[in-house]
């Protein structure tokens, strides 16, 4: 049986492997996207009801892919954060931290947001039909990877189809549980935080203007995140409701007025009358950070490097700037002649990603233990922190960058370039 060979074969065509192999791909390195699933069945609006948050400098890489202009379209701007606490009536505190996008920028005329709102179904359509006109990629799906034989020289892929590939180099891109990572043995510190979020769409009656909301309820963070109106012109939230998951189970079981009380209550009034709309989705929420990130011909990239919690809304940025610096490494290797999946080319992107992918790692597992209860003496310094970074522009300033993703040693394709 004949075998195709590429220099890199991605496994997983979720956001984060179908973005590595169009980055890939349009610098020039014959990619294959491996899924078990039809690509088709990932765009319907039943497969996830989740939305994403694409940072300031996530939105420079999509544009540098030509990607963007599909999106555009189905994206809100994040022009304002305001981040507060509040108790089990769900009442918001007083005191409050507030971020808006013009001071990222001060001096410019017309300051960009600090990101976008996109439902997930528009962003994995769009990648996937720039994948389709890429000739330097091969779509392999459904097909699953069945055996991985990795030496020091290449590694062969058997798929379940009967179908042998071979590549330089292998990513993962699976997700928090995927089965290469545990096959090379790669080690990862993980815990479930107990917690399960419920996502849904909501309708209010006064526009959101561009502000995201992010409420600490003792059960849990509950994420107010603005979308595109809807067909019919109605303002539209993204909501991402974090609560203890024994309760979950029980909200999920309530008759639609029970369930609307009980979200009405955590939702509040600044909007008018809310209410949810269309399916209910939820998800486990747990933390993963995978010990080391790569192997003997394999790179972990996305969720297969770190889960983190959604607490910040920055999981996926993480993804996008791993991408970014895997690929302008390889690319710098290719140039020079070298071996793409070699140690020492794989050991760059490493200590590139490691020292921002654990920050945020530790500060969202930080932010979520700190916020996620009642004790009333930590509330009251809670708020007073808030309020506190809120009466200090240089401090606010540092935070709305980060969030832009504009601190740190950035690639090319986080700037906007092609690497």
């Amino acid at each position: 049986m004949s075998t195709d060979r590429f220099d890199l074969a991605v496994v997983g065509a979720g956001l984060n492997g179908s973005l590595l192999a169009l980055a890939a791909g349009e610098a020039g390195l014959s990619t294959a996207l491996i899924d078990r699933v039809p690509l088709a069945s990932l765009t319907e609006a039943g497969f996830d009801g989740r939305t994403t948050a694409i940072a300031y400098t996530s939105q420079r890489l999509f544009a540098a892919l030509g990607v963007w202009d599909d999106v555009a379209g189905e994206a809100e701007p994040i022009r304002d954060i305001r981040i507060s606490d509040a108790g089990h009536d769900g009442r918001a505190s007083p005191l409050y931290l507030h971020f808006d996008h013009r001071e990222a920028t001060p001096e410019a005329r017309d300051p960009a947001p600090m990101g976008w709102i996109v439902e997930n179904r528009f962003l994995r359509a769009a990648l996937l039909r720039r994948l389709a006109d890429c000739p330097q990629v091969e779509l392999v799906a459904p097909d699953e990877v069945t055996e991985t034989n990795r030496t020091a020289d290449q590694a062969d892929l058997s798929l379940k189809s009967g179908r042998r590939l071979q590549a330089r180099l292998v990513a993962s891109a699976e997700g928090r549980f995927g089965s290469m990572r545990e096959e090379a043995g790669i080690g990862a510190r993980s815990w479930s935080y107990g917690q399960i979020a419920i996502v849904l769409v909501a309708r209010h009656e006064r526009p959101h203007r561009g502000i995201a909301q992010e409420r600490f309820l003792p059960g849990g963070p509950f994420a107010i995140l603005p979308m595109t109106d809807g067909p019919r012109g109605e303002h539209r939230s993204s909501i991402v409701w974090t609560e203890r998951a024994d309760l979950v189970r029980r909200l999920l079981e309530l008759d639609p007025p029970r369930f609307q009380a009980e979200f009405a209550r955590r939702f509040g009034d600044h909007l008018g009358h809310a209410e949810p709309i269309g399916p209910r989705w939820w998800y486990p929420l747990g933390l993963v950070h995978a010990d080391r990130y790569t192997d003997t011909r394999l790179v972990l990239v996305g969720d297969a490097a770190h889960g983190i919690h959604p607490i910040a809304g920055q999981g996926y940025n993480l993804g996008v700037r791993d991408i970014a610096a895997l690929v302008e490494v390889l690319v710098d290797s290719k140039r020079l002649g070298l071996d793409i999946g070699a140690a020492d080319t794989l050991e760059r992107y490493a200590q590139w990603r490691r020292a921002d992918n654990f920050a945020m790692v530790a500060a969202t597992d930080l932010l979520n233990r700190l916020f996620s209860n009642d004790i009333k003496p930590l509330r009251l310094a809670r708020d007073l922190g808030l309020a506190a970074v809120n009466r200090v522009p240089a401090l606010r300033r540092f935070f709305v960058r980060h969030a832009m993703g504009l601190v740190g040693d950035l690639p090319k394709l986080i700037r906007g370039q092609r690497p």
